[in-house]
């Protein structure tokens, strides 16, 4: 159900930007007198959905949705119509017009993308206010990435300000160091004393690679009650049928009964199959596999082979007390591929357990979902029309520059492997419809898309754009043939880049 209410947001959301996207290149196309032969949401190679004709343009749903298109009269498009380029130039036809007038009609799309952003930034600042967490008002202090201890910041300090402003949300802080090169940071120590710490340019590509460090900072939770345990690793519980339970899975039930009451892993060897019920972070999975699959399943459950279970309550680790769980990623991460002695509380029950911390600073256990303390600090803010206007438009271009930010990111190995497709960005959805999320949603895929097409690839509007600027600074037109190539190398390179970040969603979903 949950991917099927994703699946409608993403579609929606998507719907109205190809639609008004595509408006953006038709209404200065008519201004000028161009003729619009189509107009369609969605592609229809073969048959339409819905087609209907009104004037001279065809209005129309195709079957494929991929995006949209406008057929504007005597322009080389993904339409590739040679037979209607090889006739003279009709006074109709878009080739006719002025360059500067064919510019307008090629970035008309991108520019009401933008607009679109800003303008439901602008609504949801207006219905919906906004929510603050300032720094300053915090008493514990930040949970911190262990990282970040080699620039001599721990959790329980605080970032009061970054290049000079002050902090209103805690993931400023990610964001100005990760995409906007902020690098100086206002710190308040524990005992109140405030100092200047400037990190070393580039810091976000160390961050980036390093495993859990991408958020460096965040919020503090009192999560130290184990919810449930997991592998470490995928593991192949059926060779035969190749069913896999995927690292960091919640393990729920082994035959029906919790991990805390089950019975002793050796005797499911004997038993033909065993049902095994999971969640892998986005649905609950129940599976059959051989009683001999439970081995190999327990052989990566780590923290259960330490004696912890489901409920525990993290009381020392080394002797060191424990009230936050950035506190145990802490010292996981000061013991990598070590054992550390663990005091938990079962019950009425006081335990010592010896936790083995693998290479990668993982136990092998998730923590109850709790509150932070600081949410008590939040501040609704609300926005009258003429705030919101500005706090809109601001929303926008910070949303721009954040997007463009972070593109350096993808000439990394990490980066060009985390490149997603449809899949991805149906996960920007609530699983449950929110309007609040849906839209905002939407208004950051709007910017997205008005970045995305203004690249200069040819078969997208940059690529368009590109010659446009070069026959109105040369004073002559590119050849149609050199127009017509660049289309079709621009499709192919689309073509590519599509099966690329959509074969990583699979990748993704049935391998990680």
């Amino acid at each position: 159900m949950e991917f099927w209410i994703k699946a409608s947001q993403l579609i929606l959301s998507l719907s109205i930007l190809i639609f008004l996207h595509e408006l953006g290149h038709f209404i200065p196309a008519r201004f000028f007198k161009i003729r619009v032969e189509k107009f369609y949401l969605f592609f229809n190679p073969w048959f339409s959905l819905i087609k209907k004709k009104f004037g001279e343009t065809e209005w129309g749903i195709g079957w494929i949705p991929l995006g949209g298109y406008v057929k504007i009269s005597g322009m080389v498009d993904e339409s590739m119509d040679k037979e209607q380029m090889a006739g003279p130039p009709q006074p109709w036809e878009f080739r006719s017009k002025p360059a500067w007038q064919r510019l307008i009609v090629m970035v008309g799309g991108v520019t009401v993308n933008i607009i679109v952003g800003i303008v439901i930034y602008i609504l949801v600042t207006l219905s919906y206010g906004e929510d603050q967490i300032h720094t300053k008002d915090l008493k514990n202090g930040l949970s911190i990435h262990p990282y970040m201890q080699k620039y001599d910041l721990r959790s329980g300090d605080n970032v009061l300000a970054i290049n000079g402003v002050d902090i209103s949300n805690p993931a400023d802080i990610n964001r100005g160091i990760m995409i906007r090169d902020e690098y100086n940071l206002k710190v308040q120590r524990p005992d109140g004393k405030i100092e200047t710490i400037t990190l070393p340019e580039d810091i976000e590509y160390d961050l980036f690679k390093k495993e859990g460090a991408m958020q460096p900072f965040g919020l503090r939770f009192k999560s130290t009650t184990v919810d449930y345990l997991y592998p470490i690793k995928d593991v192949v519980v059926d060779a035969a049928k190749d069913v896999q339970i995927p690292a960091h899975s919640n393990i729920i039930t082994i035959d029906g009964k919790g991990l805390g009451t089950m019975a002793p892993v050796a005797d499911f060897a004997s038993k033909k199959t065993v049902k095994i019920t999971y969640s892998d972070g986005k649905d609950t999975i129940s599976t059959t596999v051989p009683g001999k699959g439970i081995k190999l399943l327990f052989d990566q459950m780590q923290a259960y082979n330490s004696g912890l279970r489901p409920g525990d309550k993290f009381l020392t680790l080394n002797d060191q007390p424990i009230v936050y769980f950035d506190e145990i990623v802490t010292s996981c991460y000061n013991n990598l591929g070590k054992s550390i002695t663990a005091m938990v509380l079962r019950g009425s029950d006081t335990l010592s357990l010896k936790m083995k911390v693998n290479s990668k600073g993982v136990m092998g256990f998730g923590p109850k979902a709790v509150d932070s303390e600081d949410a008590k600090y939040k501040r609704h803010i609300s926005y009258g029309f003429g705030e919101s206007i500005g706090h809109g438009f601001t929303m926008g271009m910070t949303t721009l520059g954040d997007y463009v930010g972070q593109m350096k990111f993808l000439f990394t190995k990490k980066g060009a492997g985390s490149v997603g497709g449809f899949g991805a960005i149906g996960n920007l959805f609530s699983p449950t419809w929110d309007w609040y999320s849906f839209w905002m949603n939407t208004a950051l895929i709007s910017i997205i898309l008005a970045f995305m097409n203004i690249l200069p690839i040819p078969a997208l509007d940059g690529g368009h754009v590109v010659f446009l600027l070069y026959e109105i600074i040369t004073g002559r037109e590119a050849p149609q043939k050199v127009l017509e190539y660049a289309q079709t190398v621009g499709f192919f390179i689309l073509i590519a880049l599509l099966l690329y970040a959509n074969g990583n969603d699979i990748y993704s979903a049935f391998f990680k």
